[in-house]
């Protein structure tokens, strides 16, 4: 049986737990791929179905996994401060980095067999795309990981003014990048509207967040900025995409965080019913079981879905009815079954594999240097991969794949074993 501190908070869990699911299952129905004319295709199907751009607004739930990742950044930190900020940073990177590493490895030598083997390079290139996408929140989480110090510390100084700040300046990006077109500061809102988002995680952990009304008066205060943004303002329904003229994700928008306010704030004013639900030890265990899973059913599964298109597609398995027609949605929910059949196992037999790695962290006695040396060089490796694929013009990125792994290796060398006396 699992052992829980007694201050652990297994709201927080469930939701993690909840958000990754419904970022499995949006991404199952929204992304749809098909073999025709014998090459395996991908299509949106936002592009198909019009009024499925308001059912992203349900499917859109990374900010919960921000919140859930500031409160759980908190409670480490504060539990852990005698520790060095090298020494937290390299551990708490390398519980994330690990399963990456594996995910990685695993995907660049499937595309290089591809792409020894003859494979058409622009199907590669699409399905490469297609396993990397997702790898987008691991550089921003990875840089809040290591600005949390100081940025738990101006918390603790000036409270919700630090969240109130990242967003005057979301706002002033997004007017920089509609105004005067400049595309390459919208990045910056990649920490800034996360990053808020993650503050509020730690006003969670401390309480302050959590007083009286104060989860309501995040979730009205949100609902009023975002009708207002979507009404008067350039900011599409659409919370996944990037849309034609003003997007909410790429960069992430302050249209995206007053969503993000109203969603959170709901979700924190529902701890107290969701605190009652898991007040027996038996749900308690079966969510920290299911979180312990949480990363590696988050990286893994495109990939069943690229395993029924190119195994049962081609040999005429399983039907392909018209994106958004009445035959395809009555298809989704076998597709889902299918999809978590496969998903499940992977994750099972992954879960034991990954088991001895994740200890590997190193002990005593930190190397700041090489530390953020090896993340300055994952990170943006796991940006690249995340913009162009496992197998970008058809063949491997040898470069980015190199700097990922140079980087993670600089990681592990930072954590040093004991000298032996």
């Amino acid at each position: 049986m699992p052992h829980h501190p007694a201050d652990h908070n297994h709201y927080a869990d469930l939701l993690r737990v909840a958000a990754i699911c419904a970022v499995v299952l949006g991404h199952w129905l929204l992304t749809d791929l098909t073999y025709r004319a014998g090459r395996v295709t991908g299509h949106d199907a936002l592009a198909y179905v019009g009024w499925g751009r308001w059912v992203t607004l349900l499917f859109q739930v990374m900010p919960v996994v921000f919140l859930v990742g500031g409160y759980a950044n908190a409670a480490s930190w504060t539990a852990h401060r005698e520790e060095s900020w090298a020494g937290w940073v390299h551990r708490r990177a390398l519980r994330l980095l690990w399963p990456t590493a594996v995910y990685v490895g695993v995907m660049a030598l499937a595309a290089a067999a591809a792409w020894a083997g003859g494979a058409d390079a622009g199907e590669l290139a699409q399905a490469g795309w297609y396993l990397a996408l997702h790898l987008w929140f691991l550089p921003v989480y990875l840089l809040l990981i290591v600005l949390t110090p100081a940025l738990h510390a101006a918390h603790t100084r000036w409270g919700f003014a630090v969240p109130a700040a990242m967003a005057t300046a979301a706002a002033l990006v997004d007017l920089a990048i509609l105004g005067p077109r400049l595309p390459v500061v919208g990045f910056v809102n990649y920490v800034l509207v996360w990053g808020a988002m993650h503050q509020w995680g730690f006003a969670w952990h401390d309480g302050s967040l959590t007083r009286g009304h104060r989860p309501l008066g995040l979730a009205l205060a949100g609902t009023l900025l975002l009708t207002v943004l979507l009404t008067w303002g350039p900011f599409p329904v659409d919370m996944v995409g990037a849309g034609l003229h003003a997007g909410n994700t790429t960069p992430p928008s302050i249209a995206l965080l007053a969503f993000a306010a109203a969603q959170c704030g709901l979700l924190l004013a529902a701890e107290p019913a969701a605190q009652r639900f898991l007040a027996t030890p038996a749900r308690r265990d079966e969510v920290t079981r299911l979180n312990r899973a949480a990363m590696t059913v988050y990286l893994w599964h495109p990939v069943p879905v690229l395993l029924v298109a190119v195994t049962l597609y081609p040999a005429g398995l399983v039907p392909q009815p018209g994106i958004g027609s009445w035959q395809w949605f009555a298809l989704r929910p076998a597709w889902f079954a299918v999809l978590t059949v496969l998903l499940v196992a992977l994750v099972a037999v992954l879960q034991r594999a990954q088991r001895p790695l994740l200890g590997l962290t190193g002990s005593t006695g930190r190397s700041p240097a090489l530390l953020l040396g090896g993340l300055a060089a994952a990170l943006p490796a796991l940006a690249w991969l995340a913009v162009n694929g496992f197998a970008p013009s058809g063949h491997p990125p040898v470069l980015a794949l190199a700097a990922f792994a140079c980087g993670f290796a600089l990681v592990l060398r930072s954590g040093r074993r004991p000298a032996r006396s």
